[in-house]
């Protein structure tokens, strides 16, 4: 997985400068990236604390897990279901067999 290159305090601190004033272009080149970038911080960490992004990065890594968690149990009961399906139908036939 592709790791991050700034981290919650330096878009914190990129945030911050853009509130004091300083125009989004400036600070793009400052730091060296794009105004989607900060405009993409801006609509998801706007108004936080770095303790809430964290929280929030840990909430997703959370939520992340579970869902393959899930995934992978509802992968284990279908293949269940289709094996006990093969075993029904052999049983069938095996009786089909045994009353000729």
């Amino acid at each position: 997985m592709k790791t991050a290159r700034y981290s919650d305090a330096q878009i914190m601190g990129i945030l911050k400068q853009a509130e004091g004033g300083t125009p989004v272009s400036e600070l793009c080149r400052e730091h060296g990236m794009s105004s989607a970038s900060f405009y993409k911080w801006r609509a998801k960490f706007g108004g936080m604390d770095a303790s809430l992004i964290t929280e929030m990065k840990d909430m997703a890594e959370q939520n992340r897990r579970l869902k393959k968690m899930y995934a992978e149990l509802e992968g284990i009961i279908i293949s269940s279901k289709c094996r006990l399906t093969s075993v029904l139908r052999v049983h069938i036939l095996y009786s089909e067999l045994i009353e000729l």
